[in-house]
């Protein structure tokens, strides 16, 4: 894992994060939305999580156009905020434990772990920048 993160430009970090992001936006608003009933997530919490990966999304694909130099605090912010999403999003899992199916359970659980990952290896590559 730590020879992965060293060859791992900054740039490149904003890219992936923006993409990541992009299909987290796409499947909470979209998928999760449409089949609602094998998620449970209530549609009013899908759209704003939705809003807040769409954000997400704009200001990594802005760092990866715009940010060629000084990476550092742009891929710390990120990755702060990806932290951020996690906790907010774990507590509407305990918020909303009894619409949740199990399906529902999984779809955010990998979501965290995912971008848990995905913020770990943010502030690594971020270590390295300058």
């Amino acid at each position: 894992m730590n020879k992965l993160i060293q060859n791992i430009q900054p740039r490149q970090m904003f890219l992936i994060d923006g993409l990541g992001a992009l299909v987290s936006a796409l499947l909470l608003g979209i998928v999760l939305v449409q089949f609602n009933d094998l998620f449970g997530m209530p549609v009013k919490v899908l759209y704003p999580l939705a809003d807040i990966a769409l954000a997400f999304c704009v200001y990594s694909l802005a760092c990866y156009l715009l940010v060629k130099k000084k990476a550092k605090p742009y891929l710390q912010l990120i990755a702060v905020l990806n932290l951020l999403y996690c906790l907010l999003t774990i507590i509407l899992v305990f918020y909303h434990h009894n619409t949740l199916s199990v399906l529902g359970y999984l779809y955010f659980v990998g979501e965290i772990i995912i971008i848990t990952l995905l913020a770990y290896i943010e502030f690594s590559v971020a270590g390295k920048a300058s």
